[in-house]
């Protein structure tokens, strides 16, 4: 789906930067930077994608397809976190193993990262999202992460391993949009398509189901809704093109909006860390084992800005294991990129 020969057709005005209440900003809310008015918005014609472009002064061009979207919009860069939200390393806790329990040959979580001694991965439901995630394809051991349009993530220390995820070559999949896509693509695997359905930060509510039947979004004002300008498609590209969208105006804000508070003994794969803000930041809960105590530990995986590859997160207490464990999880509760604040665990709604 990489778009080649862009040909711009068509330029937008947009309106102020207030349009939507559709806060832009990192990790998926899009902020703006300062009133906007007069910034171009191009359109493009030919294959019904959004694309994301740098300009100056921190601002973007938006270019969206007037064939596959009827959107006026403010387009701002997902700005960068502040210093003083970065993790910085924790206190060793003496609950990691001292050998290495990554698998070289393995390909999923379930054979790449063995369990700590002791305990044994949690019983999962037979076709339950939590089974996906368990089994969902890794990149070869020794994987670097790499941004959205290849280039080599700068910080290659916080990761274990790399899901094999699709990523477009737009900077949109950043932390809340790769959960989002995680769940969607599960809900497309099974066929639940009914359940593809997110907010935006407005609160309006996008379901996959009208998008594949031909409708699309169209803004006016503050006022969003619904226009049938396409037949039926049920293809992958078209499922794409909506998540698209989806990550241009969906994020932690919205996201914490779908979720509700959970505690650390019913933590379960899905569920994840989440700070709903400006800039925010989510990880999720990929794997759990539990010992006979019932004491569980956790692996956790995230997206991030720029957009890059979902990944599996080191455990800088103990970097040869890269589980999260139950006693470990105090606030501030720190992972190699990210700190987390107390009422940050949360299930999702999806």
């Amino acid at each position: 789906m990489k778009r080649e020969n862009i040909n711009k057709k068509r330029r937008f005005v947009c309106l102020a930067a207030g349009l939507l209440c559709l806060s832009l900003t990192a990790c998926g809310e899009k902020e703006p930077q300062g009133i906007l008015q007069g910034v171009p918005i191009s359109a493009e014609e030919d294959s019904g994608e959004v694309v994301r472009k740098s300009v100056e002064d921190s601002l973007a061009e938006k270019t969206m397809e007037a064939n596959d979207l009827t959107l006026d919009a403010v387009d701002f860069e997902k700005e960068e976190l502040a210093p003083e939200d970065v993790a910085a390393p924790g206190d060793v806790v003496a609950t990691g193993n001292a050998v290495n329990l990554l698998q070289a040959d393995g390909n999923t979580l379930e054979t790449r990262v063995m369990t700590p001694a002791g305990y044994e991965r949690v019983e999962l439901e037979e076709g339950s999202f939590e089974e996906y995630l368990r089994q969902y394809p890794l990149k070869p051991a020794g994987a670097k992460v790499h941004l959205y349009d290849g280039t080599e993530k700068g910080n290659q220390s916080a990761h274990v391993a790399v899901f094999d995820l699709p990523i477009e070559d737009y900077d949109l999949q950043q932390c809340a949009d790769s959960v989002m896509r995680m769940y969607a693509e599960y809900f497309w695997a099974t066929e639940q398509y009914d359940r593809i359905k997110f907010h935006f930060t407005n609160g309006f509510l996008v379901e996959y189901s009208k998008w594949r039947d031909g409708n699309r979004i169209t803004v006016n004002g503050n006022n969003v809704s619904w226009i049938k300008s396409k037949s039926k498609d049920t293809s992958y590209e078209c499922f794409v093109r909506y998540l698209k969208t989806i990550f241009c105006y969906a994020g932690t804000l919205s996201m914490e909006k779908e979720s509700e508070p959970t505690v650390t003994t019913l933590l379960k794969a899905g569920d994840v860390f989440l700070n709903g803000g400006s800039p925010g930041h989510v990880v999720m809960v990929v794997d759990v084992c539990e010992n006979e105590d019932g004491k569980r530990a956790f692996l956790l995986a995230q997206g991030y800005m720029p957009a890059q590859e979902f990944h599996l997160l080191k455990n800088d207490r103990h970097p040869e294991d890269p589980w999260y464990y139950q006693e470990e999880i105090k606030y501030p509760f720190s992972t190699p990129e990210y700190t987390f604040q107390e009422g940050s665990m949360r299930s999702l709604n999806y």
